[in-house]
């Protein structure tokens, strides 16, 4: 019952860093290498044995805005911590491929064991480089049929000369990863809307601001203690980190200045929930929160002067 850790997509220019995470459970698959070492067709087979049959596996990914935001070693040991999250079966050792424990600062950190080539020496690590592979590269053949230009599919975001062509020639998508030192050149440039002036920047943050100072007492009102406001990284802010009963609560706050703009909480998108939740992912990490219950939550504030409309605990 060995937890094997193996990451693929450390190095390209672009898309997800993907953590695979695998306990066989004593199920003998024949064929287990490093995934690197196989062709297409076998890791396609094996990854589907290996989902099939194994005891427990996981996948953890960390997106490109989310390196960006976050470096690529934190993005290694946050992608770890997702991916293991997903295991749900019992284990007696984890084993990582590399040197790195990236799970050294929680409760897993003393079960781990680093070794070099595990990929090619430990069956569950070698099935969980084959199953993060084939989930990567499968992902960027779909981004593939989204940016045709740049053929994502042949090179899965690595830095060939093809690749390079397409981003001198067609600039960069949100699949690529600026804070890598090859595309610096091009970090503000998908996001210069500066047009706005210093009056309505400034007539929109009081706003902000006082919507922001209801949903604040709103919370207190209800057993709160407030921990942090307008907490910001590059890529990503939470509105209000707030404990209460043991949990701590990261909120977004959403204001309409009448009802008749529809609910705020409406505007929790997918891919804003998927932003929350890496937000507070990355809280968590930076603080060195441990054992404690995360959750996500909306306010919907409205009017002049503001007022609470709706709380809703989202996740």
């Amino acid at each position: 019952m060995i937890l094997g850790i193996d990451e693929v997509g450390r190095g390209p220019w672009a898309g997800p860093l993907v953590i695979g995470a695998v306990v066989l459970g004593g199920i003998d698959i024949s064929g287990l290498t490093d995934s690197k070492k196989l062709t297409k067709k076998r890791r396609d087979e094996l990854d589907e044995i290996i989902r099939r049959d194994a005891a427990g596996y996981g996948l953890g990914w960390v997106h490109a805005d989310e390196i960006d935001a976050i470096g690529l070693s934190a993005a290694l040991v946050l992608a770890t911590k997702r991916a293991v999250e997903q295991v749900k079966v019992p284990y007696h050792e984890i084993i990582i491929d590399g040197t790195i424990n990236f799970l050294k600062d929680t409760s897993k950190g003393k079960y781990v064991t680093t070794l070099k080539k595990a990929d090619l020496l430990v069956p569950s690590v070698s099935a969980a480089s084959i199953i993060a592979k084939v989930a990567r590269d499968n992902y960027m053949a779909d981004q593939d049929k989204q940016y045709p230009e740049y053929k994502f599919a042949s090179h899965v975001g690595y830095g060939t000369a093809a690749h390079r062509h397409a981003i001198d020639f067609h600039g960069v998508t949100p699949l690529h990863r600026l804070s890598f030192a090859p595309l610096h050149k091009y970090r503000g440039v998908m996001n210069a809307d500066s047009t706005k002036s210093n009056t309505l920047n400034v007539t929109t943050k009081q706003i902000g601001d006082a919507g922001e100072d209801a949903a604040t007492d709103y919370l207190r009102q209800q057993g709160h203690e407030i921990i942090d406001r307008n907490w910001k990284t590059k890529f990503c802010e939470i509105d209000i980190v707030s404990s209460h009963d043991g949990t701590i609560y990261f909120t977004e706050v959403k204001y309409r200045k009448n009802d008749n703009q529809g609910g705020g909480i409406a505007a929790i998108t997918a891919k804003k929930h998927r932003q929350m939740k890496f937000a507070a992912e990355y809280y968590a990490l930076k603080h060195k929160v441990k054992d404690t219950n995360l959750r996500l939550a909306a306010i919907d504030v409205s009017g002049q002067p503001p007022v609470v409309k709706n709380y809703l605990k989202i996740g």
